[in-house]
C-alpha cells in the first residue's frame, strides 16, 4: 500500500522494495491475489476539503494526480490497482469489492507509512472481520517510535505481525 513516488521519496527503499517484492513474488507463486493500492486525486483535487488537514495543502502543490506503483513492484496485467482517497486503503477505494470478489478471508499487508495508510487499514480491515497479517519488515514510518509502537503493542491486537522471511517461507510451502 501507497508504494508509489510521490509517497516513498522520503524513505530508503534500497531494503524495503526487494523485501516486498520477495513477498509479492511468494504470492503469486501461492496463486495468492495481489492488489496494490495508491493515494491519488483527479487534476484540482476536487476530493479534497479545506478541512481536511492532512491533504489540503495537496491542492496547491498539485501532487499525486495518476499515481502509479513503483516502477521496481510493477503490477502484473491482472492484478489492480485501486486509488484511494484518503488514509485507508478502504477510503474511496474499490477495495472491498475487489477483496469480494476473488473470495478474500486473510489479508497480508505492508505499506508506507505504518502510522498511516497501514494502520488505517488494519483497523478497517478488523472491523470487516478479516484475518490479518501484517509483514513488519516491509513497513516504514518517519517516526521509528511510533512505527515500533504500532508493530509491537497495537497491531497483534488485531493481526499477525511477522517478518518478510516468515511469510515467505509460508508462502513457498503453501505453493509446493
Amino acid at each position: 500500500m501507497d508504494y508509489q513516488d510521490e509517497i516513498t521519496a522520503n524513505y530508503d527503499t534500497a531494503v524495503l522494495v526487494p523485501r516486498v517484492k520477495g513477498v509479492i513474488t511468494a504470492a503469486r507463486k501461492a496463486s495468492i491475489p495481489v492488489i496494490f493500492v495508491v493515494v491519488g486525486f483527479r487534476p484540482g483535487h476536487p476530493e479534497v476539503s479545506p478541512a481536511n488537514k492532512g491533504f489540503s495543502a495537496l491542492k496547491q502543490s498539485g501532487r499525486l494526480v495518476n499515481p502509479k506503483v513503483l516502477a521496481a513492484l510493477e503490477p502484473l496485467p491482472e492484478e489492480p490497482v485501486t486509488v484511494k482517497k484518503r488514509i485507508s486503503a478502504f477510503a474511496g477505494s474499490d477495495l472491498e469489492v475487489l477483496l469480494r470478489g476473488c473470495g478474500a478471508r486473510h489479508l497480508i499487508l505492508c505499506g508506507v507509512s505504518t502510522s498511516g495508510v497501514v494502520l488505517s487499514t488494519v483497523r478497517a480491515a478488523g472491523d470487516m472481520d478479516f484475518e490479518l497479517t501484517v509483514i513488519a519488515d516491509c513497513c516504514a514510518d518517519g517516526d521509528a517510535e511510533v512505527h515500533n509502537l504500532l508493530l509491537q503493542k497495537v497491531f497483534p491486537r488485531q493481526a499477525r505481525v511477522i517478518d518478510a522471511a516468515t511469510i515467505i517461507g509460508e508462502l513457498e510451502t503453501a505453493a509446493a
